[in-house]
């Protein structure tokens, strides 16, 4: 008996203040109900997986109570500054009478739900604290229908989003513009599976151009990736004259011109003809170029440069009008003499005008002399008889003088 009790006593002191304790938390647990939480503080944790997490228990009037942390399912984290948990990922940040401060690290799915706050008081108060746990997506990948596309073909595009939490969005960017494609979602467990579908018809302006998938998740920025498009068209030919570089195409002289083609691929065959009529034999053609030394009327037509690869062939044409050679000299004569004949008309009418106003300040400066002898002597006369025979005296008393002094 006696050694029963010793090895009883020996088992117990193994731990002389444990067993008490943990007697304490189970009549604690048995006896806290769900109160108001009235005194208690706390708020929901939003964490990215991997990251910490951290969790404040805080009293707003402090009455020394005793604060614990418990997890989901309901074991106790920390008591006071106690951490019974054997989980180590929990650490203390804080403890006070008015806070229990505890950070989780390493944050994994399996922590999300919520965590209680408890305070010992008369009755004891509890409030609860969710943490939600995001996961990014795992990969994003683009696949595409087709490596090379043809202009004018419908090519189809998937995005996905692998292994979020919660459910990811997907943007399509061409370029700078954004596009719309359409969505799907797969669930599996507490995981999901995104895929977005983008139907793009495309021209010879795409070749070379990113398209972009772009995701909009919580967990993370700026995650996307892309793919280059690469298109295959058939040539774009243009026809330039070297020569004579201004002007008209004149008997006598040279004509030059030039084709230039571009496709995808590069084209490789490019010729010369001349529409509706076979080709001059004193016309040149050296690969790209078009050679007539010496041009008549009967070089006059439409000339048309090929040029084709592997999607197609296209043209582009050359009307050429021989003038006579002496075409354009007599277009100048003509305008030498339109400038001349416009000159004179000038003068003329300038001439004209300055006659006008000489003649007009003349008249005006005679009539009024006029005005003035006929009016002499009728100013002093007393009666209209009176005015009349003075006025006629007047002028005989000027011709009088005139003759007088002559």
């Amino acid at each position: 008996m006696a050694g029963g009790s010793h090895s009883g006593s020996a088992a117990g002191g193994g731990a002389p203040g444990l067993l008490p304790l943990l007697l304490l938390l189970l009549c604690a647990a048995a006896i806290i109900h769900r109160g108001d939480g009235q005194n208690l503080v706390t708020e929901d944790v939003t964490v990215v997986e991997g990251d910490v997490a951290t969790i404040s228990c805080r009293v707003k009037n402090s009455d020394d109570s005793v604060i614990q942390l418990l997890n989901p399912n309901r074991q106790t984290i920390y008591f006071r500054d106690f951490r019974p948990l054997k989980d180590s990922r929990f650490q203390l940040v804080n403890f006070s009478n008015s806070e229990l401060r505890v950070s989780l690290t390493n944050v994994s799915i399996s922590d999300e739900g919520r965590y209680f706050c408890q305070l010992y008081t008369d009755p004891p108060q509890e409030i609860y604290t969710t943490i939600t746990v995001l996961v990014p997506p795992r990969n994003l990948v683009i696949d595409i229908q087709k490596e090379t596309a043809v202009e004018g073909e419908e090519i189809e595009l998937n995005c996905t989003a692998m292994a979020s939490r919660p459910a990811t969005t997907i943007r399509w960017f061409k370029g700078n513009k954004e596009l719309t494609g359409k969505s799907e979602v797969e669930q599996w467990s507490d995981m999901y599976t995104v895929t977005s579908q983008l139907v793009l018809k495309v021209g010879r302006e795409d070749d070379g151009v990113p398209v972009i998938c772009l995701v909009d998740h919580p967990a993370v920025k700026d995650l996307q990736t892309q793919r280059y498009l690469e298109v295959m068209y058939k040539p774009q030919v243009r026809v330039s004259q070297n020569y004579p570089v201004q002007g008209l195409t004149r008997e006598g002289e040279p004509l030059e011109l030039t084709c230039a083609a571009i496709g995808k691929p590069q084209p490789t065959d490019m010729r010369w003809l001349r529409v509706d009529d076979e080709m001059p034999q004193h016309v040149v053609v050296s690969g790209s170029n078009l050679l007539i030394s010496n041009l008549n009327k009967t070089d006059n037509g439409t000339y048309r440069c090929e040029a084709s690869n592997a999607v197609g062939k296209s043209h582009a044409d050359y009307m050429l009008f021989v003038y006579d050679s002496r075409a354009g000299e007599e277009g100048a004569i003509r305008s030498v003499d339109h400038a001349v004949v416009g000159g004179v008309v000038a003068v003329v009418v300038f001439a004209m005008l300055c006659l006008l106003i000489i003649l007009g300040r003349y008249f005006a400066r005679h009539k009024g002399t006029y005005f003035t002898h006929e009016a002499k002597g009728a100013d002093d006369a007393a009666d209209a008889d009176t005015a009349i025979i003075n006025a006629e005296g007047g002028q005989n008393n000027s011709e009088e003088k005139k003759e007088y002094f002559i």
